[in-house]
């Protein structure tokens, strides 16, 4: 046997990689116990607090409360002040919870931690080769999934992504037919509907608890009359359509190419596909930077279970790419295929028979 030589410095290196890691995996659960309980909301613009103050202001045990500052700052996501005080700087709040902005990160937070609670179930399946459905999940994964991805819909949704298509928001103002599959809480379908009153909406998913709040958010937004939310799978879709959307979903479907070849059946001759799916290089080398990192690890843990739950179990994940999903497109029978805008985050297509 061939003597393999360690590199020291190299070791270290990866342990305390680790060691960060540790750190990371924990800072997730405690930013979901600051945000669950206000004490992110009741520190932004305060300024320095200590532990006894921040407690009052939300109505919590001030021991826990002050363990919980002294790993956040260790974190680095608040600062210590100097005598037993700590701040949440103003651009670390707009990120923990402004989520109005672009920049807030909280839902990812509730959604990954939601992720990690089924690695008991995911262990079993690595082992089996079945699939765990996105329905099996916490139920924190529901929301945590719709608040990590609203913000970046808000930003580009109607101000970029629908003008960046071809005639499309015209027909959109003058009066189209949308349907947004895979809509989860509707955050999405209710953004459309409000930024285009004379078109009419349906939002189709296969998780009953959150067509049921997605129908809710639509009435407390006041588009519950030019809005329908359906359970049902894509293959599901009835109706003929001027636009259909796929919000970061396609990925998950068992048979993205027969989901793809039912909603071109489905589409008006001169309609198009909004497809957006997550950023992503066409090779894994592409991939190996941090959002790849966060891309694959939820792939493993969500999207590719999802998908092997289901007929077909296509499992195209997470990171999937633009040639690959072109040819997803062309195989369902689709012409058209064009890279329209994109994100740090997100690509997004207009895809047309």
């Amino acid at each position: 046997m061939t003597a393999t030589t360690v590199d020291e410095q190299r070791l270290m290196n990866f342990v305390f990689k680790a060691v960060g890691d540790f750190g990371a995996q924990l800072s997730g659960a405690l930013a979901v116990i600051g945000d669950k309980l206000g004490l992110y909301r009741a520190m932004a613009g305060a300024g320095p607090l200590t532990a006894g103050e921040l407690a009052a202001r939300t109505g919590t045990a001030e021991r826990y409360v002050r363990e919980w500052l002294c790993a956040q700052a260790a974190a680095g996501y608040v600062e210590y002040a100097g005598d037993e005080r700590f701040v949440l700087p103003a651009e670390h709040a707009i990120a923990l919870t402004d989520e109005s902005s672009p920049a807030c990160v909280i839902g990812g937070f509730e959604l990954m931690l939601a992720a990690v609670r089924s690695t008991d179930r995911l262990i079993e399946a690595f082992r089996t080769g079945e699939g765990v459905g996105w329905h099996e999940h916490h139920q924190d994964l529901f929301s945590g999934c719709e608040r990590f991805f609203r913000p970046g819909y808000h930003a580009n949704l109607v101000g970029s992504w629908i003008p960046a298509m071809k005639d499309v928001e015209e027909r959109l103002r003058a009066g189209s037919r949308v349907a947004d599959v895979g809509c989860g809480l509707g955050a999405s379908t209710v953004l459309m509907a409000s930024a285009y009153p004379e078109s009419t909406f349906v939002g189709l998913d296969y998780h009953a608890g959150s067509i049921a709040d997605a129908r809710e958010r639509a009435a407390a937004a006041g588009v519950g009359n030019r809005t329908r939310f359906e359970v049902g799978r894509a293959a599901e879709l009835s109706g003929t359509y001027d636009l259909i959307c796929l919000f970061d979903s396609l990925h998950d479907m068992g048979d993205p190419v027969g989901a793809l070849r039912h909603l071109r059946d489905r589409l008006d001759p001169a309609g198009s596909l909004l497809l957006v799916e997550p950023f992503a290089g066409d090779t894994v080398a592409a991939n190996l930077n941090p959002v790849g990192a966060v891309y694959y690890g939820a792939s493993t843990l969500l999207c590719t279970p999802n998908s092997l739950s289901q007929e077909v179990g296509a499992a195209l994940g997470a990171q999937a790419g633009e040639s690959r999903l072109r040819a997803v497109a062309a195989e369902a029978g689709f012409s058209s295929f064009e890279r329209v805008a994109e994100t740090p985050f997100n690509l997004v297509f207009q895809v047309r028979p």
